[in-house]
C-alpha cells in the first residue's frame, strides 16, 4: 500500500501537467433580464404580458364584486328568510364559490401559458440574435449572467448586452 501512494501521485501529477491551457478561449456574456427590460422587442413583450393580466386580473376581480354583492344580501336578509330560503341561498352562495375558485384557477392557468407563450418568443429571437453575433465575433461561448445563472463574476468587456439590445432594436 505504501509502495501504491508514489505512483497514485505522479500519475495525478501526469493528467494535470497533460491538460493544456487554453488561452485563446473566445467567450461573452449577456444579461438575459436586461436585455428583456431594455430592448424594444422586450418591452413589447413584458407590455403584453402585463396588457393579459389586468385583463385576467379584472374578470377575476369582478367575480369577487358579485361574491360579496349576494353575501351582503344574504346577511340583510338572513333575518327574513325561512330556513328552506337559507339553505337554498347557502348553497347557492358555495356552488358560485367553487364555479368562482375554478373560473380564478383556469384564469391563472391562461396567464401563466400566455407568460410562458411571448417569454419562449422572446427568448428565441434574442439566442437568433446571440447566436448570429457570436458567429460574427468568432466567441466559442455565451453565457448568462444575472442571479442565479451560471455565471458569478465576469469582466465587463465580455458584456455583449448593449450589441444585443442594440440588434433587437433592429428588427
Amino acid at each position: 500500500m505504501r509502495r501504491l501512494w508514489p505512483v497514485g501521485a505522479l500519475l495525478l501529477l501526469a493528467g494535470c501537467a497533460a491538460a493544456p491551457a487554453q488561452s485563446d478561449l473566445r467567450i461573452g456574456v449577456i444579461d438575459a433580464q436586461r436585455v428583456l427590460n431594455e430592448s424594444n422587442p422586450g418591452k413589447k413583450a413584458k407590455d403584453t404580458m402585463a396588457t393579459f393580466t389586468k385583463n385576467r386580473q379584472a374578470l377575476i376581480e369582478l367575480e369577487e364584486r358579485e361574491l360579496r354583492r349576494m353575501e351582503e344580501d344574504f346577511v340583510k336578509q338572513g333575518s327574513v328568510l325561512s330556513a328552506n330560503a337559507k339553505r337554498e341561498r347557502e348553497e347557492q352562495f358555495r356552488r358560485r364559490m367553487a364555479e368562482y375558485q375554478q373560473k380564478a384557477a383556469e384564469l391563472n392557468r391562461e396567464v401563466q401559458e400566455k407568460q410562458k407563450e411571448v417569454l419562449d418568443g422572446f427568448h428565441e429571437k434574442m439566442e437568433r440574435v446571440v447566436s448570429n453575433l457570436a458567429k460574427q465575433l468568432n466567441l466559442l461561448l455565451v453565457l448568462e449572467r444575472g442571479r442565479g445563472g451560471p455565471t458569478v463574476y465576469s469582466d465587463s468587456t465580455l458584456d455583449l448586452s448593449n450589441r444585443v439590445i442594440d440588434e433587437l432594436n433592429k428588427e
